[in-house]
């Protein structure tokens, strides 16, 4: 599915800052940023990212802090005028 078709089904820009544990020093914490098209309020992309993260990742999530983009309004679609196709 393309960008724009998800973001007039209400998909937003979303950036999660992922703080982990660092598998050989558990006593220290690395952050990890995160950014996708993802749908609030339950964010399925990022939740599934989150779940391969524990399942494959050895780093030890320590807590994920999440922002996102406002709603897409007429001032952000605008027509360019040109299509240029290089070949």
């Amino acid at each position: 599915m393309g960008e724009m078709n998800l973001l007039l089904k209400g998909y937003r820009l979303t950036t999660a800052e992922i703080l982990y544990h660092m598998p050989d020093h558990p006593g220290l914490l690395q952050t990890f940023i995160w950014q996708e098209l993802d749908i609030e309020p339950k964010f399925p992309v990022l939740t599934k990212f989150l779940k391969f993260w524990e399942d494959k990742i050895e780093g030890r999530l320590h807590s994920v802090r999440v922002a996102k983009c406002g709603i897409l309004c007429p001032l952000d679609i605008r027509h360019v005028g040109s299509e240029f196709v290089l070949h």
